[in-house]
């Protein structure tokens, strides 16, 4: 009788599409355990294609070199350890989100999801088939049972898993970062762990993928819910678990316990991975951003020269006839203390051209928004312009304040490929730019020390797109429309309970009428990273034409 199990888990990066890369990851990490004396090594979730798919896994010509790549795997690797993959299965012509089980040259077992997520980013019955629950397969000796994912947020797949034999739990996952999740997994598991007695293992992948963030966290629970394992965050990596049997059943030995970091450390990594990674997925390795001298865009270049390296980084500061001495001089200092290349194109000549080229149609009509919003469109057709000639990925630079209530400039300063910021209050960027002013960390390519000016996390707020202008001329302190917007989108709270709360009607009003006014823009945003459970797009879906308002405290 087997009297020992050692299991290597794989925490990697796959990337979606590249199916012929993924499974080069596979063989490599196939190749480690064999060498470590392994008798089974685990990938995640879809792993051979990458996760998320979307509509590309219906692609029939997709769907079929991902099964043949993995038949051809099961073949390449047939002398040496089993290997768990995720990846899709095609049966009666039914799609299914599947794990495969690979040992001595063929295909030995083949495990179908059973649960399909239908929230949050999640419409996984749009692409697949529920499978019904099947028992465990058989490795080395040792009865496994795999619930996929979503199968083991549920009681009931391990709970028939353990009924039918299973003796170890296997969980391949794909779970994306949002504040709070590791707890949340944690929790999850120990329970399986206490229904089932069972010792459970949880592989989750890490890496970017568009708004996503997937962030690792792997562990491994004993009986009792007891943490064995407990991989890093984020970071790719592999670890050889060893189980003994005892006359309790399996139990995992003791082993690594990397420390999970708190919330606002996981949430600037986690925006750090998503730039580095929609930038290498994508094919770019240079970025570019308007530098302005205010926290949001020295937040952005900050991550910037952290997921790329400040050689990396173009900065471009565009003044006009309202642009502060004090912002150029920040502007210039940040740069400074980044280490990146900082450009200054002033744009007062070509708003004057544009002025004079509208003046006749602009006849009779007073200066307004539409004049000041004109820089802001003058200053994203410049910095596309050299996004385009020089191929550096310009990044824009919202938050998730202004992205709610609608200050931003679509065809401004909403240009950009990407924005790691866009799911990031204006309240929590200032404690951002103070946290990466006290840390560093060995996966940051920035440098040390306070790197974002002191003087830009202290003064007000401003467009400086018309004299002493400041944000709060015509909204709330952010202390307060942070709180009333995280009412509107986080908990789809309705006018009467922020007004029971404390807010006064009138400013509520206003935000949630701004809010619904601004769905367009957000429809035209660049992605960015996902950090909430309410993030703008695939979490929150709302119509743009729409005219509801909440009356319910008339």
């Amino acid at each position: 009788m087997t009297e020992t199990f050692r299991l290597m888990l794989v925490q990697a990066n796959p990337i979606l599409g590249d199916i012929a890369g993924n499974l080069g990851k596979a063989r490599a990490a196939w190749a480690e355990a064999k060498a470590a004396g392994a008798d089974m090594v685990a990938l995640t979730e879809m792993f051979v294609t990458g996760y998320q798919t979307q509509d590309l896994i219906l692609k029939p010509a997709f769907r079929d070199a991902a099964i043949r790549g993995i038949e051809a795997l099961a073949v390449d690797c047939a002398d040496g350890p089993a290997i768990g993959i995720g990846g899709p299965a095609l049966l009666d012509g039914r799609l299914f989100n599947a794990f495969w089980i690979l040992q001595g040259g063929r295909i030995h077992a083949r495990v179908l999801k059973h649960h399909l997520p239908n929230d949050a980013v999640f419409d996984e019955k749009r692409v697949f088939a529920a499978a019904d629950v099947t028992g465990p397969y058989v490795v080395n000796g040792v009865r496994i049972g795999t619930p996929i994912c979503e199968d083991a947020w549920h009681p009931d797949v391990a709970e028939t898993l353990a009924e039918t034999g299973a003796e170890i739990l296997l969980v391949p996952n794909g779970s994306p970062y949002h504040r709070g999740k590791p707890n949340l997994r944690l929790n999850l598991m120990v329970s399986r762990v206490v229904e089932t007695g069972l010792p459970l293992v949880y592989l989750n992948m890490v890496g970017g993928q568009d708004d996503q963030v997937f962030d690792g966290s792997s562990m491994v629970l004993n009986p009792g819910g007891r943490l064995a394992v407990q991989m890093p965050q984020f970071d790719e990596c592999s670890t050889l678990v060893t189980f003994r049997r005892t006359a309790e059943g399996w139990r995992a030995e003791e082993g690594e316990k990397a420390p999970v970091p708190p919330i606002g450390e996981a949430d600037y990594r986690a925006c750090v991975m998503g730039l580095a990674d929609y930038m290498r997925k994508t094919g770019f390795s240079k970025a570019v951003l308007g530098l302005s001298g205010g926290i949001d865009s020295a937040i952005v270049a900050a991550m910037a020269c952290d997921a790329l390296g400040p050689e990396n980084l173009r900065c471009v500061m565009l003044p006009s006839e309202f642009t502060s001495a004090h912002s150029l001089e920040d502007a210039g200092e940040a740069a400074r203390r980044l280490g990146c290349r900082l450009d200054t194109l002033p744009i007062a000549a070509t708003q004057k051209a544009a002025t004079e080229t509208l003046a006749p149609l602009f006849a009779g009509t007073d200066p307004g928004v539409t004049e000041e919003n004109l820089q802001s469109r003058i200053r994203g057709l410049l910095l596309m312009a050299l996004s385009n000639k020089y191929g550096e990925m310009l990044l824009t630079t919202g938050n998730k304040s202004e992205m709610a209530v609608g200050y931003c400039t679509i065809y401004g300063d909403m240009n950009g490929g990407y924005n790691p910021v866009k799911d990031m209050y204006k309240t929590r960027m200032f404690l951002t730019a103070r946290w990466r002013n006290e840390n560093h960390r060995p996966w940051m390519k920035g440098p040390a020390g306070e790197v974002i000016p002191a003087r830009i996390i202290a003064k007000p707020p401003s467009a400086e797109l018309r004299a002493n202008q400041t944000d709060q001329d015509s909204l709330p302190p952010y202390e307060v429309l942070d709180a009333i917007l995280e009412g509107l989108v986080e908990r789809e709270a309705s006018v009467a309970d922020l007004v029971a709360e404390g807010f006064e009607r009138a400013t509520v009003k206003k935000i949630e009428h701004l809010l619904y006014l601004a769905e367009y823009k957000r429809h035209q945003s660049a992605p960015g990273t996902r950090l909430t459970q309410k993030a703008f797009w695939l979490d929150r879906r709302y119509p743009i034409a729409m005219r509801w308002r909440d009356g319910s405290a008339e």
